[in-house]
């Protein structure tokens, strides 16, 4: 009969930069360390609570190593969002991976609680304290672990345990770097494998970091320099969705700045394969243009549901459509292509498009679900990764 193993059998490994993949940068905190997916001087210049919010949230950021183990525990501190008038938000899942398949998942009820008033924008926040989460009975022997860490919690890395020792793992893969909005960053999604990026990343065999920002994919410079900045064998840049519902520019500007955007990026990048994707199909943004907004009715209900406030008649003026923020995109990809052969468009229809959402509706009108990640993973998976493609080997 095996011993069950105890927390005296375990042994502390501190947690080092060399064990976390897929963050920008780590933060030293009070309890241990803060991933972050924007690097301090970029967090300086933005005061945006949405952005600052989304870049601490670890979207793609797993602890991975080599070990015999067969215990993993980790201390950690999330960070849970409560939103007045809307349902509860499920719990933060942290999956764990044994040679790549998913082994096990676990949520830390604990933790502290930021609560936004959707009316106000007022943030209040509630410190808490930090959670385990175990995993037994892991395959004896020599394997790689990963523990992807939640993509929708704010999570503050505090102590790792096994009952074997560890080393740092990479797998020694090209490097997909990768941009978007909400739907890159997973919302929606169940759990942190099953976000799009996430699934095309493991198909393609691919290490991702994932720079995907709930609400925050504007052509920011501070991003383009970051990914500028950032060492990586493939990047693409997902865009559109977040110019519309936040209403943030008309045409004129949005020509210049995608091109600025593309200029930074090709700054410290200036031959890797750069794909430029345009918007999945999204209903309510094809001819209407922004701002997004709450169905204030369905919230009364208990139903999150999104609507656009536009008027398709400004689009004559310059307003943003998806249907226009697509043909723009395919257009400046297709004047640039002329002298910069590893810079490729992908329309997102192909990746999700009208039929798609008579099939698999948008939950929210907005978002897609774990069926619909799944999906356009698969699709962006073959199409990008193929041989032939832009990021064929």
């Amino acid at each position: 009969m095996l011993a069950r193993v105890t927390e005296r059998d375990l042994h502390s490994t501190p947690i080092t930069a060399d064990l976390v993949n897929g963050a920008v940068e780590l933060e030293r905190t009070a309890q241990g360390l803060l991933p972050h997916r924007l690097p301090a001087w970029a967090r300086a210049q933005f005061l945006d609570a949405q952005l600052s919010g989304a870049e601490r949230q670890p979207a793609g950021v797993r602890l991975a190593f080599r070990s015999a183990a067969t215990t993993v525990e980790l201390d950690a501190l999330p960070t849970k969002r409560v939103y007045i008038g809307a349902p509860p938000r499920p719990e933060g899942v942290y999956d764990l991976l044994v040679d790549g398949k998913l082994a096990a998942q676990a949520s830390i009820p604990s933790g502290s609680t930021e609560t936004i008033d959707m009316a106000t924008g007022q943030v209040t926040f509630e410190p808490g304290e930090p959670g385990t989460i175990r995993f037994a009975g892991l395959p004896a022997g020599p394997k790689t672990v990963e523990i992807w860490l939640p993509h929708n919690e704010i999570t503050e890395l505090v102590a790792l345990r096994t009952d074997a020792p560890i080393e740092p793992f990479t797998s020694g893969g090209r490097v997909w770097l990768h941009h978007g909005s909400s739907i890159s960053h997973g919302s929606n999604a169940e759990h942190p494998t099953g976000t799009w990026d996430a699934l095309a990343a493991t198909l393609s065999g691919v290490e991702l970091i994932n720079l995907g920002f709930s609400g925050s994919a504007l052509l920011d410079p501070f991003t383009a320099r970051t990914l500028r900045d950032t060492p990586a064998d493939l990047i693409s840049v997902k865009l559109g969705i977040n110019i519309v519902n936040a209403d943030l520019m008309r045409l004129r500007g949005f020509t210049p700045a995608v091109h600025g955007f593309l200029d930074t990026i090709r700054e410290g990048h200036p031959d890797t394969p750069l794909l430029v994707v345009g918007p999945i199909y999204c209903g309510i943004h094809e001819d209407t243009p922004g701002p997004g907004a709450f169905d204030v009715e369905a919230l009364g209900e208990g139903i999150v549901r999104f609507h656009a406030t536009g008027d398709p008649d400004e689009t004559r003026a310059g307003k943003l459509t998806l249907s226009v923020i697509r043909e723009e995109l395919a257009a400046i990809v297709a004047r640039r292509g002329v002298e910069d052969p590893n810079l490729h468009y992908l329309d997102g229809l192909r990746l999700y498009g009208e039929a798609d959402s008579q099939e698999l509706p948008l939950p929210d009108e907005l978002h897609p679900d774990a069926a619909t990640h799944r999906r356009i993973g698969e699709r962006f998976a073959a199409y990008a990764f193929a041989a032939g493609g832009p990021f064929g080997a």
